[in-house]
C-alpha cells in the first residue's frame, strides 16, 4: 500500500490511488474500515459508510470512474481486483439495479421484504459467472460483420497499410476530457458499423484520412470553410475526432493536398455507393435524380450552369444527385456547366446493374429530361421511368370531367385525384433508320387542394406499378415534398469547395457568335417589316388623271421597302444555314479559353457530406420509435448531436458521455439512441470499442 507523502503521518494517512486521487480510511484499514473519504488534489469528493454493502459497491465503481487504479483501490479496501472487475461488469451488463442485487434499501422495509417485493426483477444465479460469460462472448464476437465485400484498395486479407500505429484514430489514451463536439462522435458509430467507413477511408487515403475526419467535424457542425476552424478549440475537436488535436491551418492544408494528390475520390465514392447497394442501406424501388447548381464566383472564365431561382445562366457546375425514396443519397456526379441529365440517367442504370437485383429501379426526374428520342432510348435500355409531361394544354385539362379522376389519395396533407391514358411519341431523329414508336402511360393528376391539374408520363416495362404509385412517385420529390437538398444545404456546407484548382477545359466550343449576330439582324428586320406591313395596309393608292397609279407614291415606296427587306431576310436566313452551330474559341478573336474546375477536393468533401447525411437518416430512424412527436424528431436528433460532453480513451475502449437534455421525454429518447449505438459494438481499426452514454459530468 502506497501512502501519499503529503499526508504521511501517524493519524489516518491518505492512500494514493492515482490520477490525483487519494483516499482516507477511518476506523481501521482494509476490511475493518468503517468510513472512507475520497479526495482529488486534496479536495473532498465523497464520503461513504463502508459497512453499507450497497454504498461500498457504488463507491468502488465511482472511484474507478474517477480514474482510481483498481489494484491500489483493491489493496486499500481489502478486496480482490477480480471483485472490482465483477462490480464494473455487473454495472455494464445489468445496470445499477444489477450491481446492488436488484433491491433497494428502504427506510421502512428490511432487506428480506425488499427481496420479496422485487423477486421478479432479480437477476438469478451467480452474477460473476454471468459477467464472465458475457465478456467471453464479447471477445469471441467483437462486432457484427461490417463489410459484405472487399474494397478495391485492399488485398484478399483486407489489410490496411501506409498508416503508422501512432496515427490511428483514437489511439491516444487519456482520462475524461470535456469537449463541446461530443455529439459529433455519434456519427462515427453507424458509419463504422453500417458502412465500414473508417476502414474504407483509411485504406484509400492512408494517413491523409485525418483531413476526412476534419471534414466530418465541418459537416456536422456546419463549419463553412477550413479557415473557419481557427475559431474551433483544437484539443476539444481533436479529442472528439480521435486525431488528438486540430493542427494549424498550414498543416490542415498539407493534409488536404496529400489526400487530393492521391486522386482516390472516384474509387472512394464507387466503393461507398456499391457497399450501400449490396448491404441494403439505400432503397432500390425509386431513384429520384435532380440537378443542383454549384456556383462559381471567381475571375476565371468557366462554362455556365443554370440558376433555377433566378431563371438565368450563371458561371458554375451542376451536381446531379440521385436519392432513394427516403432521401438517402444513392449516387452523385459533378458535371461541367449545365450538365447532361439525359446522358447521366442513361449511364446510371448501366453503372450499378451488376450490383442490383433483377428488379431495375424506376428513374424519376424533372421536365428537363423530355423528348421522344430520349424516352425511346430509356425504353430500349429497359430503364423504367416516371416524369412530368411537358407542354400540357391547361384548357384541355380543365375541360376533363371531374368524374374521370376516379382514383383518390392523399399526400403531404393534400388531396389528389388521378386517372390514366396513353401518349404515343415517334422518334424520327435517326434518318438512316425507321422511326421508332414509343407508347407511354399518361398520368392525369388533379390537385384538389390547390385546384390545379397537370400530367405525368411513365414507362414501366415489366415493373408492375399502379396509376396511384406512378403519381405518388412524381409527387415525392418536387414541390412541397422536395426537402432533401433544402435541409442538406441549411444543415451542412453543401456548396463548399476546398482547394480550388482550375485547368484547361476539354470543352472549348461555344455557340457560334456569327449565328447569334445573324439571328439578331433577322429579328430586327422582321420587327421593321411588321411596321411596314401595318403602314402598307393603311396607305391609300393614289391615281393620276389618266387612272394609272401615281409613280413614286407613298404606297409604292412602302411596297418596294417590303420587297427589299424580305429579300434581305431571305439572304440572311440562307447565310445562317451555312454557319456551324458551335465553333472552337481558338478560331475566334478576343475570346479567352474556358477553364475547368478540378473536382477532386469537392468530391472528397461531398463524400463526407453525403456520408454524414445518410448516417443522420439512419440514426433518425433509430430514434423515431422512442419519441412520440414525429414532427420534432429531426430537431431532437440535431439537439442530441450538438450536445457537449466528455470523452475518455483507454487501451480497449473509447467512451463518450453526453450532457443530458433537460426535458425528461427528450432525455429518455437521447438515452435510448445512445444505447442503440453502443449495442452496435463499433470498433476502430486498432480494436478499440466505441460506446456512448448519457450522464452528469465526471469529477
Amino acid at each position: 500500500m502506497q501512502l501519499d507523502p503529503l499526508f504521511n503521518d501517524n493519524q489516518d494517512p491518505r492512500i494514493a490511488l492515482g490520477a490525483g486521487l487519494s483516499m482516507e480510511l477511518l476506523g481501521g484499514l482494509g476490511k475493518t474500515a468503517r468510513k472512507a473519504r475520497l479526495y482529488r488534489q486534496g479536495v473532498l469528493l465523497k464520503e461513504v459508510n463502508l459497512t453499507d454493502r450497497v454504498a461500498k459497491r457504488l463507491f468502488v465503481v465511482e472511484a474507478v470512474g474517477f480514474g482510481a487504479k483498481k489494484s491500489s483501490l483493491a489493496e486499500a479496501l481489502g478486496m480482490s481486483r477480480q471483485t472490482i472487475d465483477n462490480h464494473l461488469g455487473a454495472l455494464k451488463y445489468f445496470g445499477q439495479e444489477g450491481l446492488i442485487q436488484g433491491y433497494h434499501v428502504g427506510a421502512s422495509k428490511d432487506r428480506r421484504q425488499q427481496r420479496q417485493l422485487h423477486q421478479e426483477e432479480l437477476s438469478l444465479g451467480n452474477k460473476a459467472r454471468k459477467v464472465e460469460a458475457l465478456r467471453r462472448q464479447e471477445r469471441e464476437h467483437q462486432a457484427p460483420p461490417q463489410e459484405t465485400f472487399t474494397f478495391t484498395f485492399s488485398d484478399s486479407a483486407g489489410k490496411i497499410t501506409e498508416i503508422a500505429p501512432e496515427n490511428h484514430p483514437f489511439v491516444e489514451e487519456h482520462d475524461w476530457e470535456r469537449t463541446r463536439y461530443a455529439g459529433a462522435f455519434l456519427y462515427l458509430i453507424p458509419l463504422i458499423t453500417q458502412w465500414g467507413w473508417l476502414r474504407l477511408v483509411m485504406g484509400h487515403c492512408g494517413e491523409a484520412y485525418r483531413i476526412i475526419m476534419v471534414f466530418v467535424l465541418m459537416t456536422v457542425a456546419n463549419i463553412r470553410s477550413l479557415e473557419q476552424l481557427k475559431y474551433v478549440p483544437s484539443r476539444e475537436a481533436g479529442v472528439a475526432l480521435g486525431i488528438k488535436r486540430l493542427v494549424s491551418r498550414t498543416t490542415r492544408w498539407e493534409w488536404f493536398y496529400d489526400a487530393a494528390r492521391r486522386q482516390v475520390s472516384g474509387l472512394l465514392l464507387h466503393d461507398y455507393f456499391r457497399h450501400q447497394l449490396r448491404s441494403g442501406l439505400v432503397g432500390i424501388a425509386f431513384w429520384f435524380t435532380d440537378g443542383h447548381l454549384l456556383p462559381y464566383t471567381g475571375k476565371q472564365r468557366v462554362h455556365y450552369a443554370y440558376n433555377t431561382q433566378r431563371r438565368m445562366p450563371v458561371p458554375g457546375r451542376t451536381g446531379l444527385v440521385t436519392c432513394d425514396g427516403s432521401g438517402r443519397i444513392v449516387d452523385f456526379e459533378i458535371q461541367e456547366g449545365k450538365g447532361d441529365l439525359r446522358a447521366h440517367l442513361t449511364a446510371l442504370g448501366n453503372k450499378w446493374r451488376n450490383d442490383l437485383p433483377p428488379q431495375t429501379p424506376v428513374q424519376v426526374f424533372d421536365r428537363e429530361g423530355h423528348g421522344a428520342a430520349f424516352f425511346a432510348g430509356l425504353a430500349a435500355g429497359n430503364c423504367p421511368f416516371v416524369t412530368w409531361d411537358k407542354h400540357v394544354d391547361p384548357k384541355k385539362l380543365a375541360a376533363i370531367e371531374d368524374r374521370c379522376f376516379a382514383t383518390e389519395f392523399a399526400l403531404n396533407g393534400k388531396s389528389y385525384g388521378v386517372f390514366e391514358g396513353e401518349k404515343i411519341l415517334i422518334d424520327d431523329t435517326n434518318e438512316a433508320a425507321e422511326p421508332i414508336t414509343v407508347t407511354l402511360r399518361r398520368i392525369y393528376l388533379w390537385n384538389k387542394t390547390s385546384k390545379r391539374r397537370t400530367c405525368g408520363l411513365a414507362w414501366t416495362g415489366d415493373t408492375a406499378l399502379t396509376t396511384e404509385e406512378c403519381a405518388r412517385a412524381i409527387l415525392s420529390r418536387w414541390g412541397a415534398s422536395e426537402n432533401t437538398f433544402k435541409h442538406l444545404k441549411d444543415r451542412h456546407p453543401w456548396h463548399y469547395h476546398p482547394g480550388f484548382k482550375l485547368v484547361a477545359s476539354d470543352r472549348q466550343d461555344i455557340a457560334n457568335p456569327e449565328l447569334k449576330e445573324k439571328e439578331i439582324r433577322i429579328g430586327v428586320i422582321k420587327k421593321g417589316l411588321s411596321k411596314l406591313y401595318r403602314k402598307l395596309a393603311k396607305a391609300k393608292e393614289v391615281m393620276n388623271a389618266d387612272g394609272k397609279p401615281r409613280h413614286n407614291s407613298t404606297r409604292e415606296r412602302l411596297q418596294q421597302s417590303v420587297v427589299d427587306q424580305e429579300a434581305t431576310v431571305l439572304k440572311l436566313t440562307e447565310e445562317k444555314k451555312q454557319l456551324a452551330p458551335r465553333v472552337e474559341v481558338s478560331t475566334l478573336e478576343d475570346y479567352q479559353s474556358f477553364k475547368r474546375i478540378d473536382n477532386e477536393g469537392k468530391y472528397l468533401f461531398d463524400f463526407v457530406t453525403i456520408s454524414v447525411w445518410n448516417a443522420r437518416k439512419q440514426m433518425v430512424e433509430w430514434l423515431r420509435p422512442h419519441f412520440h412527436a414525429q414532427d420534432e424528431v429531426v430537431d431532437l436528433f440535431y439537439a442530441i448531436t450538438k450536445c457537449h460532453g466528455w470523452l475518455k480513451s483507454t487501451a480497449t475502449e473509447v467512451t463518450v458521455r453526453l450532457e443530458p437534455l433537460e426535458q425528461p421525454r427528450c432525455r429518455q429518447a437521447q438515452e435510448q439512441l445512445c444505447r442503440k449505438l453502443t449495442s452496435l459494438l463499433a470498433r476502430t481499426p486498432n480494436g478499440k470499442r466505441l460506446t456512448v452514454e448519457v450522464g452528469e459530468a465526471p469529477r
